[in-house]
């Protein structure tokens, strides 16, 4: 596959098993796979073929030192779309405890690339204590769930399942096409608006940076704006108040690092804002000129002892202790990188589930916020009271 001119697709679901489950007059997965491969290769457009379908049913022999495992495997990483048709079943495990191979190929396809990965749901096959598949089969249904893959309505017919794998080729198609057009469109960093940028001294820059992380915020069709921050909904929650900053440089350059410091150490001051739009958070989403690294990240945060993963767009930090949330976007060049960075930020929220996790912290910074806010106006209060006691004397005196 890996030399194909062709737009490739995987076609990953079990062999033998029969569709629709439980039906012993039907036909197993591996003939319908055969049929999609047809009916798909088939295809034309402007009189040309542009699809090649990967199925192991018809996959060339190998070399001795290759087995099915790493053929699959290996076909998941070269193709441009993965179809995934899930049935509940692992699919060989090998040794128990181990894997199996259906569950090895979603979990290879999400690490590497989740935007090509599409998952049709065909049912779940049962779950009966004592079987030797019980333990690969449990643990693919746990992973899948856990994922939190949108995978639209179940399909229950050949019908239906050949309905849906043209539903998801459709929106692949033009999923990959618009985000390949705006990878294109980023040029080089040495020419145009990126050249434009650099050209700026750091203030002007991160103003720069700054305005294009809000215009993208205030984009999203239930945006609100309370001052300079911008509040959205994320993970079907109530508003999350995100706070736009930016490191017009490398992060390693102390001079622009040190313009953004540790800004949750001042979340205190907008309680009063979230309050009046009812939002939850406050979230930092910060714009890195050039890249940024988990240990650049954990450096920003003052601690490791927090979640810090390296995503498509950057590098995500939740600290589940006091719910601190930075999303750091990484190489924000120009207009065009910087706003593509946070539409991969939005889009891996929605692939991972992690949008869920982010709101429900934010919810929980809320509350400590607010704990600390009214700490401080007590103490304010307390000083100006004091204040105003020793001022009586002073004059009694």
């Amino acid at each position: 596959m890996a030399s194909s001119s062709k737009i490739r697709i995987m076609i990953s679901s079990r062999c033998n098993d029969r569709f629709p489950l439980g039906d012993p007059d039907s036909e197993t997965l591996s003939q319908i796979r055969g049929e999609l491969k047809k009916e798909i290769e088939n295809v034309e457009l402007f009189g040309k073929k542009l699809f090649e379908v990967w199925i192991n049913e018809s996959a060339p022999p190998k070399a001795a030192n290759w087995d099915s495992w790493d053929t699959c495997l290996e076909a998941v990483t070269d193709c441009d779309i993965l179809l995934v048709l899930s049935n509940g079943n692992a699919g060989w495990a090998g040794e128990l405890g181990h894997v199996g191979i259906c569950h090895a190929e979603l979990m290879r396809g999400l690490s590497e690339a989740p935007g090509k990965v599409w998952l049709i749901s065909i049912g779940n096959v049962p779950l009966k204590k004592g079987d030797k598949d019980y333990e690969p089969n449990k643990k693919f249904q746990d992973y899948v769930s856990k994922q939190n893959l949108f995978r639209g309505s179940e399909a229950k017919t050949i019908k239906d399942l050949k309905l849906r794998v043209n539903e998801a080729l459709g929106d692949a198609i033009l999923n990959l096409t618009r985000k390949g057009s705006r990878e294109s469109g980023r040029g080089k960093y040495s020419t145009g608006d990126a050249l434009n940028w650099s050209r700026m001294d750091f203030v002007s820059r991160q103003g720069e940076m700054i305005r294009v992380l809000r215009e993208v915020l205030k984009e999203r069709s239930d945006a609100i704006e309370v001052g300079a921050d911008v509040a959205v909904s994320v993970g079907g929650s109530k508003s999350v108040l995100f706070k736009p900053t930016a490191i017009p440089s490398a992060v390693t350059v102390a001079a622009a690092r040190e313009m953004v410091g540790q800004p949750f150490l001042r979340d205190h001051e907008i309680y009063d804002g979230l309050k009046s739009i009812d939002a939850i958070g406050p979230v930092h989403l910060i714009g890195c000129q050039k890249t940024i690294t988990e240990s650049q990240a954990i450096r920003l945060l003052g601690f490791p002892d927090a979640t810090i993963v390296t995503t498509p767009y950057g590098v995500y930090v939740a600290d589940d202790i006091q719910k601190i949330q930075m999303l750091l976007i990484a190489n924000c060049r120009d207009e065009t990188t910087t706003r593509h960075g946070v539409q991969r930020l939005f889009e891996w929220l929605d692939q991972t589930g992690e949008g869920a996790a982010l709101a429900s912290r934010a919810a929980s910074r809320r509350k400590i916020i607010k704990a600390i806010s009214e700490e401080r106006r007590e103490d304010s209060r307390g000083a100006t009271v004091g204040g105003a006691k020793s001022a009586r004397k002073l004059k009694k005196r």
